[in-house]
């Protein structure tokens, strides 16, 4: 039976997470493939994140999208594992020491899922020692630091320092955001690249890990 793409977007697009699943298990049962229903998937991601850059839905409705993501995304895991099929790469995201917000930082957490990338979340209030050990230790070569308070703000460039202390900063890129976050101050303190939103930072890590857009 082919692959129904339209009903597994669809349901993506709006949402649907129960939908989602059972249209997941329907096309495992039938035979396609994970890799083949996660592509689909990722098209879907894709659409939300147009939608959401243009203002034509906000917030709400694209986390719901992202749970449905991973809810369905959790149903092929142990399928794409048995195949070999590897993510893009290693994100490492978190909120900067400091800063208890994170909302924000698990949506694009959840949108790079949904893109193929494999997500190590740290949590909020997370020192710069913490990124830099995990990025030794993970081999992660994108790192996300997110800061929604400017108290916080500084502690991306002690992040940034200190991945340039342990060598750190010509293998593993840095991309900041956050609301009192700006192009301007990712560029003064060295950041490899800035995102106002969720779609936003998907588009730097393709371009960070050359991820075919």
């Amino acid at each position: 039976m082919r692959l129904d793409e339209r009903g597994i977007k669809d349901s993506l697009i709006a949402g649907e997470q129960e939908r989602l699943c059972e249209l997941v298990r329907g096309a495992l049962e039938d035979g396609d493939s994970a890799k083949a229903i996660l592509d689909v998937m990722i098209e879907g991601m894709s659409v939300v994140g147009d939608r959401f850059q243009r203002k034509e839905i906000f917030i709400p409705e694209v986390l719901l999208s992202a749970r449905a993501m991973t809810s369905a995304t959790d149903i092929l895991k142990p399928i794409l594992a048995k195949s070999g099929s590897k993510p893009f790469g290693k994100v490492i995201i978190g909120t900067v020491l400091g800063d208890l917000h994170d909302i924000g930082k698990n949506i694009v957490g959840m949108m790079l899922e949904g893109n193929g990338f494999e997500v190590i979340n740290l949590g909020r209030d997370v020192a710069p020692e913490k990124f830099v050990e995990t990025a030794k230790e993970s081999g992660a070569r994108v790192i996300g630091l997110s800061s929604l308070v400017t108290t916080s703000m500084p502690q991306m460039r002690r992040t940034i320092d200190l991945l340039r202390q342990e060598g750190l900063d010509g293998s593993v890129a840095v991309m900041v955001g956050g609301a009192p976050v700006t192009q301007e101050f990712a560029d003064s303190i060295g950041a490899d690249g800035y995102a106002d939103d969720a779609p936003g930072a998907v588009q730097k890590a393709k371009e960070f890990l050359q991820v075919e857009q």
